[in-house]
């Protein structure tokens, strides 16, 4: 199996955001994998939340990746968040 790297945008976004990388790794190892923009790929896992965020309680995070695929890695190079 690849190893995973994260760009520095993808660092950033997925601390603000509030997701961890251990869920990105899981969520890129476990999910489906489908396109995205500009020939990257995406995919989607939720997560149990049942905690506050930005003053609200979540039942549900939904962590999604959006990352390249090369020969030797696997470049994480967004994160998105949901909460629901």
């Amino acid at each position: 199996m690849k190893p995973i790297r994260f760009s520095g945008h993808a660092r950033e976004r997925i601390e603000g955001r509030g997701a961890t990388q251990q869920e990105v790794n899981e969520t890129i190892r476990t999910a489906p994998w489908g396109p995205a923009e500009g020939g990257r790929r995406e995919c989607r896992k939720d997560f149990s939340y049942g905690r506050e965020w930005n003053g609200k309680v979540y039942a549900t995070k939904q962590v999604r990746p959006i990352f390249v695929e090369e020969p030797n890695e696997i470049l994480v190079v967004t994160v998105y968040v949901y909460y629901s």
